[in-house]
Formats: structure tokens, sequence, C-alpha cells
């Protein structure tokens, strides 16, 4: 028996939209009815995000450590930081040295008394809020690192010797243009499209919504079991905050 031997298979937003105006029992028939369901759409994702599901978009980033810097810019869209770490490269460039560093919350890292003191980077506290950047990205998280990088722990003349080194989680890009394919991976598919029926039915058809959440809820609950249960990509955020005495 003759297979297709592909495994590309994805849907673009427009595609999205009319599977879930089909499980409304209606149809898309208006410029009106795309934009309004591309918001839903957006707003399913923020959803998402507030659930945590947007594990898949964890991604690594790094900054060379500078003496005396204590904030480094978190790239935009920076959802959280997972965990964060010193990589020293200046005795081995093959077989360079990890350092744990500890996650501290905003109290604690106000109450810290000399904030650019000099010495091993032991601890970073993430600001959200960030600072102004572009137009397109208007603010970048900020990542505290405590203490700052002193001469033994950062290189003028080789930067990377030593780097800022840590995982974080992406936001989930927005349903763009109607071609776009959505940013979401296999498994989530079944549950984007169900979750856009539900949000659509509050529309057009309230006498489908409660089935419909039901059933989105239950796409979304095996997905999210099956990606942390079979992958090895599902990470958890946690942080550990010591007491401060």
């Amino acid at each position: 028996m003759a297979t297709s031997e592909t495994t590309t298979f994805n849907l673009a937003i427009d595609d999205i939209v009319e599977e879930a105006y089909e499980r409304c029992g209606a149809m898309s028939r208006s410029g009106y009815d795309l934009a309004s369901a591309r918001r839903s759409l957006n707003i399913l994702f923020t959803e998402w995000g507030n659930r945590g599901v947007h594990l898949w978009e964890v991604k690594s980033n790094e900054s060379n450590l500078v003496e005396g810097t204590d904030a480094y810019d978190a790239p935009a869209g920076t959802q959280a930081i997972l965990e964060a770490w010193y990589r020293n490269s200046s005795t081995s460039t093959t077989n360079p040295t990890d350092t744990s560093l500890t996650k501290i919350d905003r109290s604690a890292y106000a109450n810290l008394a000399n904030k650019l003191s000099k010495g091993t980077p032991s601890q970073y506290y993430v600001d959200m809020v960030g600072q102004t950047g572009s137009t397109t990205s208007p603010t970048v998280p900020q990542i505290y690192i405590y203490q700052t990088a002193d001469s033994g722990h950062s290189s003028t003349t080789t930067p990377t010797l030593h780097k800022f080194m840590y995982y974080y989680v992406a936001r989930l890009q927005d349903a763009g243009a109607y071609s776009n394919n959505a940013d979401v991976v296999y498994k989530f598919i079944a549950p984007m499209c169900s979750g856009l029926a539900f949000y659509l039915s509050q529309k057009i058809a309230p006498e489908k919504t409660d089935s419909l959440r039901l059933y989105y809820e239950d796409e979304l609950a095996r997905a999210l079991k099956e990606d942390g249960e079979r992958t090895s990509s599902f990470i958890t955020p946690q942080a550990y905050y010591p007491s401060i005495t």
C-alpha cells in the first residue's frame, strides 16, 4: 500500500478559521468574519500563554559577561526565564565549566546593598517590565545578575570565554496573514481548532458553546498530557527563591 511519505501537515490561518466556523455550523462569508476569527485566535493564544501552553517555544540565549555590568537584555517577547548559568571557557573551550545561578525575586534583589559589586555571578533577577525598545518590540525584559562579573569572570580580549546563558519561554507568534501557518506544533493543531470554535460559538452559535467548550478542554488536556509524557521538550517553569536574612 502506497503512503504519502510526508510528515509536513499544517494548517494555514484561513483553514483554521474555516474549520472552526464549520464546527459552529456556520460559514465565514465576509471580511469581518475573518477579522473577528483572527482576533479570537490571538485571544486564544493569549489564554494559552496564561496556562503555560507555549512551552514548545523554549529557547536558549547567551550574553558575553562584561565587567561591572549588571543588566542584560532578554529577547523581545520573553515570557519567562526558566534557568540560568555562568559558563567559563577560559581554561578549556571544548570542556567549559557551567555554574548554575539562583533566581531571586524583586524584594530580594532590592535588598542587595551593593548591586554593582564585582565577583562571581551567583544570582539573577528578571524584570519583565524591562526597558523601552523599538516600535515593534515596545519592551525588552531585563535580567540583572549579582554579583556583576569581575576581571576574572569577563574578558575584553576574548569576550566569549565568559558567558551568561539561560533558557527562556518565547511568546507565541500572533496569527498574521491568512496564508500564514499558525505558530503551533503538530499535536496542538486539534485543540487550536476546537478552541477557536469554542470562542467563535460565543458570538455566532451560543447554543453550541457548552459542548464545544467541553470538547476543547478535553483535546487541550490530552495534548498537554502527551506533550508532558512523550517528549523531552516540555519544561515546566520553576524557580527557587531562597530566603534572604
